[in-house]
């Protein structure tokens, strides 16, 4: 799906509000992780291994998050899709809670008022905004289609940083171009008829409003510790979720026991796996892993959501689907090739790790 800038991939939406210390879409020159600097004048260590570990977390970020949209799909199915949302975040914020205070002492949760303020702000752009519209969109429209939709969010960030006087190089404004042309052609299954346009629309609103929070996240006064910020994050956007399900009336339709083993068995995967797996090999990767490999699940996470709609849900994938998905995955696969080389900006409005 925060800490200084949120996740800002197609993993973000699906999966959670993460604990990225740089975002695909703006990161820092691309390098290993610190490592002890070698004598002056001497060799330049060398980059370490990567090691069984490394690989064993990059999957479960591959395959995790990319399975989150089938999860988000198989709990629409009999589960209201805001409350399903706010059962999901309120749970793992829970959990993350417990875990920090069991982990690092009830002092880890202690936030200023404005550090809660812009947590809460956070929290409901990218859990009520962002993957509220992508569950309730999921109720028309294929799990595999959502993905590939909301894998743009790195484009909207590098849209969203040019409003505000960042200059991306000429080869990323080519990537967002093209990326935006495979959006619409991803958009001609609501506008065939296929599915609900207004699904399509819904998840584009989406991606727009998970970026909106990623963008401001790296600007505002969060919590120092990613993992507390993220613990507030959950808490206050499953809220959110939750008051929007009760607004519109998803209680009346909510039978539990109508919900079947599928969806529960679902609503389970997210909150453990999804919301607190993932999110913690992501994290340790970040830390132990050299960003342009970190990086890559954004636009793997998309393909791997294509590939497991079309076997388990038997989505699907047409001409516009293919082709427009393809050109959406190059053109991220660009911007954020481009944007990790970028040195960093001297302009007061963007971060450190921009």
């Amino acid at each position: 799906m925060s800490d200084r800038s949120v996740d800002t991939s197609a993993g973000g939406l699906g999966a959670e509000a993460g604990p990225s210390a740089s975002s695909p879409a703006g990161a820092p020159a691309d390098g290993p992780p610190r490592t002890a600097a070698g004598p002056p004048g001497g060799p330049a260590p060398s980059a370490p291994r990567l090691g069984g570990a490394v690989w064993t977390a990059l999957g479960l970020v591959y395959v995790v998050w990319g399975s989150t949209y089938l999860a988000i799909r198989i709990c629409d199915q009999t589960m209201p899709p805001f409350l399903a949302a706010s059962a999901r975040f309120l749970c793992a914020g829970l959990l993350l809670t417990l875990l920090l205070a069991w982990r690092s002492g009830p002092a880890a949760l202690r936030v200023s008022g404005r550090q809660l303020a812009s947590a809460a702000l956070v929290g409901l752009l990218l859990l009520v905004g962002g993957n509220g519209l992508v569950v309730l969109a999921e109720t028309g429209i294929p799990s595999g289609l959502t993905a590939l939709l909301v894998a743009a969010v790195p484009l909207w960030v590098v849209v969203l940083r040019s409003a505000f006087g960042d200059r991306p190089r000429t080869a990323t404004i080519g990537g967002v171009a093209v990326g935006f042309a495979g959006l619409l052609v991803l958009s001609v299954p609501g506008m065939s008829g296929s599915v609900k346009l207004s699904g399509v629309i819904a998840v584009i609103v989406a991606a727009v409003l998970w970026s909106t929070g990623s963008f401001a996240s790296a600007r505002l006064p969060m919590p120092a510790n990613p993992f507390t910020a993220s613990a507030y994050e959950m808490l206050i956007g499953g809220v959110g979720d939750l008051l929007l399900g009760l607004a519109r009336g998803e209680q009346h339709h909510l039978h539990l026991a109508a919900v079947s083993t599928s969806s529960w068995l679902a609503l389970g995967y997210l909150i453990v796996f999804g919301s607190l797996v993932a999110f913690s090999a992501y994290a340790w990767l970040l830390q132990n892993a050299p960003l342009s490999l970190v990086s890559t699940y954004a636009y793997v996470n998309p393909v791997v959501a294509v590939a497991l709609g079309w076997l388990i849900l038997s989505e699907a994938v047409s001409w516009p689907i293919a082709v427009g998905g393809g050109i959406v995955v190059a053109g991220v696969c660009a911007v954020v090739t481009t944007e990790r080389r970028r040195p960093a900006p001297t302009s007061a409005l963007a971060p450190p790790e921009d």
